[in-house]
């Protein structure tokens, strides 16, 4: 799913739940993405997959910005907030970001995530 794909959805009048799934889909792309790159090379000494890291966290924080108020309120557990206020960070702090916050992340955060965003896909349908 490219850039274009993501912000065509927002002009297509869709229902919420099409609309929730799609930007959902696109997040849990990006976290396959993060965890392929990560087993794949040494994110601590490789700039390209550093890169390649934090790309894929701006586009999936930019697509959880995307779901629907009632989505969020309905899954509470995820961290909705703190991935809103990543993407600021991402977007606006690019050359304050250090790989030393970007590893907990990727290490800690992004596999239960995934399991959060598969188990709304699935409730989803």
């Amino acid at each position: 799913m490219s850039e274009c794909d993501v912000n065509a959805a927002d002009s297509q009048p869709e229902i919420s739940g099409t609309r929730d799934a799609f930007y959902l889909a696109h997040m849990l792309e990006c976290i396959e993405s993060i965890e392929n790159y990560a087993a794949a090379h040494n994110i601590e000494l490789d700039e390209l997959t550093q890169d390649a890291v934090l790309r894929k966290l701006q586009l999936l924080t930019e697509s959880s910005k995307r779901v629907s108020a009632e989505r969020k309120a309905a899954y509470p557990l995820v961290p909705w907030r703190e991935l809103a206020g990543f993407r600021n960070v991402v977007v606006h702090d690019y050359l304050g970001i250090r790989i030393e916050r970007i590893l907990p992340i990727v290490r800690d955060d992004i596999p239960g995530l995934k399991v959060q965003i598969l188990a709304i896909l699935v409730a989803i349908g």
